[in-house]
């Protein structure tokens, strides 16, 4: 069976707050966990206002410590942000917090712009082989096998499972070549998607935890009771892609009828190509958007995002998401 997970951006809306934003996000992680979701990421962004999950591994904690059994993670860490060593301490430190729950998604882009870039890292190191190089040695830090001459504390023998983040065929290959599941950006980058998931599958080599390829792809849903109330309440995501694109991020605006008809047909053209992977609608219009997707891509599990301004009307999505997930089982 297909598994669902979701992604959160932690988003801070239009007269909210940073605390008002993680309150909302370790109460949206209890509701995925007593609707079933498998896993709840937060992704690591800096220089956003309207994003408050920058400091990834302190959000991580508090959505462990509200919830119990449901996986929480990065989705992802961006790894050229930070030493290997350092990522060991931080996810050996939320493994021995929340055993057998951490997920540890990796990226190799900064997650901000290269002013923003620059500060966090103060060096920056270009090379290829940067990016596979320095997951190889977070493995050797976990793993405890004295490759790297030191030894992380917390972070030797801890277990956080491992992902490889992609939005181009990059990624594909260094998860192919190491062995680790893949997952791929199709919520805001669609475009390589199927050739990257191909590239992935076909030149998989099996690893020690991992006999065989698991791949997860990104998708919006925006879900209400009545195919209007979607629209609606994907218009704030749809406002926000546009002023990122156009190099104006803000915080989560508040919903616009009929926005998309606002726009010009440039405007239009560049929405629905960046959302493409997405369903809006009820029940039933989700059910059959998540099953094409599955249908299209065969992946073994679907991210589903979605930034909604309303915190009520972001519950009633996942809980609409999850009763169409649990329909389609029912019916394979």
């Amino acid at each position: 069976m297909t598994q669902l997970s979701f992604l959160d951006l932690v988003p801070v809306v239009e007269g909210g707050t940073v605390p008002q934003a993680l309150a909302n996000a370790a109460d949206l992680a209890a509701h995925a966990e007593a609707l079933g979701f498998h896993r709840y990421w937060v992704a690591e962004h800096h220089g956003m206002e309207g994003i408050a999950s920058a400091a990834t591994a302190v959000v991580i904690a508090h959505l462990g410590q509200a919830t119990r059994t449901i996986r929480v993670g990065s989705g992802g860490i961006m790894l050229p942000n930070h030493s290997p060593l350092q990522v060991a301490e931080q996810f050996g430190t939320l493994d021995a917090l929340f055993p057998g729950r951490i997920d540890l998604g990796l990226g190799r882009a900064p997650g901000s712009d290269q002013r923003v870039a620059a500060a966090i890292r103060r060096g920056l190191d270009t090379h290829p082989d940067a990016f596979p190089r320095d997951v190889v040695e977070l493995q050797s830090y976990f793993a405890d096998d004295g490759r790297t001459g030191v030894r992380a504390t917390p972070g030797a023998g801890a277990e956080p499972e491992m992902w490889i983040l992609g939005s181009s065929l990059y990624g594909a290959q260094v998860a192919a070549a190491l062995g680790l599941p893949y997952a791929f950006a199709s919520h805001f980058a669609p475009d390589l998607l199927i050739q990257a998931l191909d590239m992935y599958r076909d030149n998989f080599r099996p690893s020690a935890k991992f006999a065989k390829p698991y791949a997860m792809a990104g998708f919006n849903v925006f879900a209400a009771d009545t195919a209007e109330e979607a629209e609606l309440i994907a218009s704030s995501q749809a406002q926000a892609f546009v002023a990122l694109r156009t190099g104006n991020p803000r915080k989560l605006p508040p919903p616009v009828a009929d926005y998309r008809e606002m726009l010009g047909e440039q405007g239009r053209f560049m929405l629905d190509r960046v959302l493409s992977c997405s369903a809006v609608g009820d029940g039933d219009a989700v059910a059959r958007g998540i099953a094409a997707f599955v249908a299209r891509t065969g992946v073994d599990e679907v991210m589903v995002a979605s930034s909604i301004y309303d915190h009520s009307a972001r519950k009633r999505s996942l809980a609409i998401t999850a009763g169409a997930m649990a329909g389609l089982a029912r019916a394979a």
